[in-house]
């Protein structure tokens, strides 16, 4: 295929998985949020950083609508279709599971293993071995032999968790989502692999579509949509990039979610003028606390 033809290819199926996404998510949002029985929503409901209630409602939204996306969108193999409905939606059952009945005793990787070691079953021990194996299942889908599956699990369940440390203010984690994946896109793009534009373009497409919501402070990820979110950027990057660029994306994810045991990303954030400014966009100023 001519050079033209096959970019224009690319261009076009990741402008469907995008607007797939956006579409789908759109639907789904307002599914949820119309006309909710008040038991519904009183479970689906918890503070923000202000103390004020909002609705997790987006994170299922992401969640069903990236699954239909990536179920509709065109030019993606059956496997790499079958590994973004498990990679998304196992993820985000098991944030779904911890957003509904998890508990503040344990937090991060060391309190919920440690609380293991103990004989203690918490909710997140539970989603970490339950995404860890989710990412294990769908990166066997696309990957050769047992040390790549092993690689590239890692990375889908890394992204996983990492996603779900953003999500602590309105926006942060679409926005770090968005940021990570559009070069993520690019890159697919420009190493000629539709199908991995394809499956990149759908997380994207239905995080920018509920990000005003998400800014607007009216609902958030979650668990549910954080976890599902990072888990097909993750497995976009396993499927759209190179061996080199693969483990260095798997080192950045295990150097960060080991970074967030010891430090606070929201302080390293509000310390620094430039992620702070990117942080604030959209936002309701904190003056208004």
């Amino acid at each position: 295929m001519p050079a033209g033809r096959s970019r224009g290819l690319l261009y076009a199926l990741a402008g469907a998985g995008a607007v797939a996404g956006a579409a789908t998510a759109r639907l789904a949002y307002a599914a949820f949020t119309r006309n909710r029985p008040a038991e519904l929503s009183s479970r689906w409901t918890r503070k923000n950083h202000r103390g004020e209630p909002i609705t997790l409602l987006e994170g299922p939204a992401f969640v069903a609508g990236s699954a239909a996306a990536a179920a509709v969108t065109p030019g993606l193999p059956g496997r790499l279709r079958a590994a973004a409905l498990i990679a998304g939606t196992g993820s985000g059952a098991l944030g779904a599971y911890d957003d509904l009945y998890g508990t503040t005793d344990s937090k991060g990787f060391k309190g919920h293993l440690s609380a293991l070691a103990r004989g203690q079953v918490t909710s997140g021990a539970v989603k970490i071995l339950g995404i860890g194996a989710t990412g294990l299942v769908s990166a066997a889908l696309v990957s050769r032999g047992p040390v790549d599956t092993l690689v590239n699990g890692a990375t889908i369940a890394g992204a996983a968790n990492l996603a779900n440390l953003f999500d602590l203010r309105p926006g942060r984690a679409v926005k770090v989502g968005l940021l990570t994946g559009g070069p993520l896109l690019a890159a697919s793009v420009l190493r000629d692999r539709p199908a991995a534009a394809a499956l990149a373009a759908v997380p994207l497409g239905a995080a920018a579509a509920l990000l005003p919501d998400d800014l607007g402070e009216r609902a958030m990820l979650g668990d549910a949509g954080a976890n599902s979110l990072g888990a097909l950027l993750g497995l976009a990057a396993v499927v759209g990039l190179g061996k080199p660029g693969r483990y260095a994306v798997l080192g950045t994810v295990v150097a960060l979610t080991a970074a967030a045991e010891k430090v606070s990303f929201t302080k390293v954030i509000a310390g620094n003028p430039v992620l702070n400014r990117i942080d604030m966009l959209g936002r309701r100023p904190a003056e208004s606390v």
